[in-house]
Parts: C-alpha cells; structure tokens; sequence
C-alpha cells in the first residue's frame, strides 16, 4: 500500500508501526455552525483512508478531534497567516452563543451532533473516540509546561509562546522556512502581539480577559489554549503513552501512524502541531501526513460572502441522496481539488442510481455468488495506490458491463462497496424483495407469453411497470429491474 505523504512530498510504501494495528488522528470541526461540504470532502477522504487499511486486513483505531475552544478567529482584512493579536481575535464558539443568547457549551452540543449526523448520512463511519477539547485542558497544561522547561517556550504577562526559531525543523511539512516566515509575517504581528518576541512566535496558551466565559486555571492564571496546542495534546494522549500515568512522560510517548486534515491545514497548524509534538517528546511524532484537497465551488473557494457556502442539508433541500455528494468525491482523487456544481452532483446523482439499479437486476434474477479475484486484484491495486478512487470507480463500470454472471457481480460490488461506502448491499436487498403480486403479474406474463399472447403481455408488461419494475426480456427469461427514480 502506498500513500503520498505531505512531510516527504512523495508517494512511500506504507509501513505501520505495529503489524496489524494503525493509529490514525484526523482534525475535527470547531463546532459553532453547520460544517460545509468542503469540511466534509476531508472526513470523507480520511474515511476512505481507513476503510482501505480496514480492507487490508489492518485493526484502525481512530481519533477525531472535537474543537469546542481556542480556534480563533479574525478579521481577515487585517490578520496575516497566523492571524491579529488577541485583542482582534474571537472566538467564534463564544460569539455565537452571546448571538443566540445560549452558552458556549451549548453551542458545541448542539453543533456537535449536527456534525454527527451529517457524517452518519455520509455513511462515514465513527471514530473510535471524539475527543473535545474542553475536556482536555490539564494534558494541554501539561505539554505547554513540558515545552517551557525545555526552552522551546516563553511566557509573558500570562500567555505563552512557542519559541519558533528554537525549532530547527520549523517548516519542515509546509516549506514556510525560518528565513521565509521572516519575510511573510515580519511586518503583520509586531504592532498587534508587542509582548512576544519574534512575529512568527505563536501562542500554546493564551490570558484570559475577565469577562471571557471559556477560561480555566493555570499556572500562569486564568487562561485558554491554543488551538495548536489542543491537537498535540489530545493526538499524543489517545495514540501514545505520552500521557499514561496522567503527567507529560516523553520518554513513554512512542509514534502516531498517520495524521490527516486539509490542505488549508498545512500551515499553519499542522506545521505547528510537528514543532510543538516534536520539540516535547525530542523525537519524530506522526510518520504519515495526509491532506484532502480543497473543495471549489464553480470554480471559485467557498466563502460565506460569495453566497457559495453548501452544507448537507442544502443537499437534501434541493432533493439530493446525500451519498451521490460521497460519490461524487470518489470521483476526484482526494489530493486533487474537487470542483462541485449543481450540475457534477447530479450527474453523480445519476450514475449512483444507475448502479443500484444494475445491482437490483442482478439481486432480483439470481443468488449472490462468489467474489471475481481478477476484479478484486485489481480493486485492490488502484486502492492500495494512494486511494485511488477514480480508477476503482472505472473498474466498478468495466465490471457492469462485463458478461460475468449476475450473482458473481453482485457478490464482487459487495464487496468492492466496503471501501467505497455507497450503501450497494442495503439498496439493492431492500429493492430486490418483490412483492407477491410483482411476482404473480410475472407468471401470468410467462404464460401470455408461452400461449403467443403478445398484446396481454404488453398490458401486463405496463401494469408491472405502474408497480416499479421493468422487464427485460432474454433469452434466459424474463429479468426484473427495480425503477429507482
């Protein structure tokens, strides 16, 4: 199997870390609004991701976080890459809950299970733990503590800073070198952030006003944490020993298999995540780097001013099946950019129908066999190449219009569909139970047709078409197809 990996910008072997058990860490949704389908592009990639290592025979144990604290967010007119000052800087979580006139924790509830539902439709299938942020202040306390005592962190006047240019392989995934964030972040931070002491510092731990409703003590007074710091801390608790006698123990921490995310986030924090992870534990934390591509709409980057901003309900309010959104992503590698319109999640709407409707004919004409091994061998090959789901989507096709027998189709479509998630088995069972007078008008219709009746075959041919089934008729007999609509 072989995946392309951020940190080495190359396609390598993939190698776990134990024989038969992957850790994965996937970086969750701050939790303040619906989550878009661009946010959604991502979980489904790192779906897809786990379902082929599940199909290799691998045990995944997945983590995804839940940000319901220190995302902040700022005024992009005057922010830079890594955003204003503190004083410029809201968190969205807090302002939406003064907006609704609920508390934050309400928020991140209500939000929170959205989320989880959005990705239920999807069929993407549950991390093993949805870690929140909030719930794991003391282990970020910890690690900020960890990095001061090192010297790869500073504090002033209650917050604290990450030291970057005490991290020499600071840039090492993104390519945003020392002597390049000079020059990008130079002249957006020193007006706004006085107390650090480099522009490109960035916080692990930030002060705290007194009316902000989301603080917790520390040992530098009431504060927050950064968002950097929360994915560390929360990565190296469920994927390490780092955290198993409840203190920071670098020498127990060991290392993460794959960690994946969008491209946005790259830098900064994913390059921040490295230098924090790797300057507390003094060792290489994740071996494998993925990142989704972005998702365009029309052409253009999703943006709530441009009106272009889509979530699944907006899906299912125009009538779509939400998994014709899960295949139109299988039909763009993940790393490329996905461009979404109306018109490509139709005709991905199309094509998924079509499939349930080929698998209905093949359920309801004949038993489900045995699985094709020169169809699963290749399925197989085009996965295990980076998730290379668009070749598997051709090989879907070339397998449809093959002459092979209906049930081994079936049975190799079941199959394949363990990694593609479009729900084939579910579809076609359900559609492929004919009801008992679909079943009669049948027979009454092979007896017109033995006797030269040809004109009540027709009429029965249109009165089993007015119960939703088409028949086709072979030479082997007659074959009922479900009309999916």
């Amino acid at each position: 199997m072989f995946l392309t990996n951020t940190l080495g910008k190359k396609k390598e072997k993939f190698v776990p870390i134990n024989s038969d058990k992957v850790g994965i860490y996937s970086c969750g949704p701050t939790v303040y609004r619906d989550i878009h389908i661009g946010n959604l592009r991502t979980y489904l990639s790192a779906d897809i991701l786990k379902r082929v290592l599940t199909y290799n025979g691998y045990k995944v144990y997945h983590v995804k976080n839940i940000t319901d604290v220190g995302h902040m967010r700022t005024d992009p007119a005057t922010s830079g890459p890594r955003g204003a000052g503190e004083e410029a800087a809201i968190d969205p979580i807090i302002d939406e809950a003064l907006k609704q006139g609920k508390t934050p924790q309400e928020v991140a509830s209500e939000y929170t299970k959205k989320f989880l539902d959005d990705e239920k439709v999807l069929n993407i299938i549950p991390a093993n733990v949805f870690p929140k942020a909030t719930e794991h202040i003391s282990e970020m306390i910890e690690l900020t503590k960890q990095l001061l005592e090192k010297g790869f962190a500073y504090e002033t006047r209650g917050t604290i800073y990450f030291d970057v240019k005490r991290f020499a392989d600071y840039g090492k995934l993104s390519g945003n070198t020392l002597d390049k964030m000079d020059k990008l972040l130079g002249a957006v931070r020193v007006a706004t952030e006085t107390d650090k002491k480099d522009s490109i510092d960035f916080a692990l731990w930030k002060k705290a006003q007194n009316d902000r409703s989301l603080k917790w003590d520390s040992p530098w007074g009431e504060g927050f944490p950064g968002w950097h710091i929360e994915c560390s801390a929360m990565s190296l608790k469920y994927l390490t020993d780092a955290f198993k006698d409840g203190e920071f123990n670098h020498e127990q921490s060991r290392r993460i298999d794959i960690h994946t995310g969008g491209e946005d986030n790259i830098f900064p924090h994913h390059e921040d995540e490295i230098a924090q992870s790797e300057a507390a534990t003094g060792e290489k934390v994740v071996n494998y780097w993925l990142h989704a591509g972005f998702l365009l709409v029309d052409g253009k980057k999703m943006a709530r001013r441009e009106g272009n901003v889509y979530t699944v309900s907006d899906l299912v309010k125009k009538s779509f099946n939400p998994l014709a959104f899960r295949y139109l992503t299988l039909t763009t590698h993940y790393r490329s950019r996905l461009n979404f319109t109306w018109d490509s999640l139709k005709a991905a709407e199309t094509a998924l129908n079509n499939l349930y409707r080929e698998l209905t004919g093949y359920v309801t004409n004949g038993e489900v066999t045995s699985v094709n091994s020169d169809f699963e061998k290749k399925f197989v090959d085009a996965v295990n190449n980076d998730l290379d789901t668009p070749a598997a989507l051709t090989l879907v096709w070339d397998l449809v219009r093959s002459n092979m027998p209906v049930g081994e189709k079936a049975a190799t479509l079941y199959k394949f569909d363990e990694v593609l998630g479009l729900d084939l088995e579910k579809v076609a069972e359900e559609a492929a139970e004919v009801p008992e007078e679909v079943k009669k008008l049948i027979e009454q219709r092979e007896e017109a047709w033995k006797k030269g009746d040809f004109s009540e075959s027709d009429k029965l041919r249109n009165e089993i078409k007015g119960k939703g089934y088409e028949v086709v008729d072979t030479p082997e007999g007659q074959k009922l197809k479900k009309v999916v609509s």
